[in-house]
């Protein structure tokens, strides 16, 4: 059963300037990581994030504290975009909006971290809560007909992370914009059920593997 994380207290004073900063670490770090890799240094997080070293390290004590936080984050969106879907009379409505939300968040653009931090308690209750979400608005969409009988959750969890794979916001051209949007439309239409047409080709190989996906971030190869 999806269980959204919960909505968090309102902040004041320095929680909830912290919390900005959190957020406008989050943005950065997507930047930067999308274009650097998992390598790339914190300074150049917060430099895009236009705060200070000291800031960051008052509040986190090193840089895998601060990415693990930044996992959260990021997964947090991403419960808070599954619980509209699932708010959705229509399944299929929720599903579509729930993608393009997630895209719109680059919620997999942290998927460079993989192997590369260790995995807390945290990330990894806040995973299972974002698959179950994931697995009940597919369970949704297979049910009234809307979506493919062979798409899966992992398929569209997949989807999401390459989407999230693009030019820094404030860098891409508009074009790039206008093509992904496109792109995003054609992704959608494919994994929409043929109701009364041809029927579509079915999907080449295995589903993706759900144990696959989860198991990339359980080699820690750096401290």
């Amino acid at each position: 059963m999806c269980s959204p994380a919960p909505s968090p207290p309102s902040l004041r004073g320095r929680q909830a300037e912290a919390r900005r900063n959190d957020v406008a670490v989050l943005e950065a770090a997507r930047d930067v990581f999308t274009a650097l890799g998992a390598d790339a240094p914190i300074a150049a997080v917060a430099e895009r994030a236009g705060v200070g070293m000291g800031t960051l390290y008052r509040r986190y004590g090193s840089k895998t504290e601060l990415l693990q936080r930044l996992c959260v984050l990021s997964m947090e969106q991403a419960l808070d975009a599954a619980e509209e879907a699932l708010k959705s009379d229509s399944p299929w409505a929720g599903l579509a909006g729930y993608i393009a939300a997630c895209i719109e968040l680059r919620s997999g653009a942290l998927a460079s971290l993989a192997g590369q931090i260790e995995t807390t308690a945290e990330m990894r209750r806040t995973a299972e809560r974002g698959l179950a979400c994931m697995a009940e608005i597919v369970a949704r969409a297979h049910g009234d007909g809307s979506l493919r009988p062979d798409a899966t959750a992992m398929d569209i969890t997949w989807l999401i992370e390459q989407f999230s794979r693009r030019a820094p916001v404030g860098v891409e051209a508009v074009e790039e914009r206008n093509v992904r949007s496109r792109l995003v439309a054609i992704a959608l239409d494919g994994l929409r059920a043929r109701i009364g047409g041809r029927p579509g080709e079915i999907l080449p190989g295995d589903p993706p593997s759900q144990v696959h996906y989860v198991n990339r971030w359980s080699v820690s190869t750096r401290a």
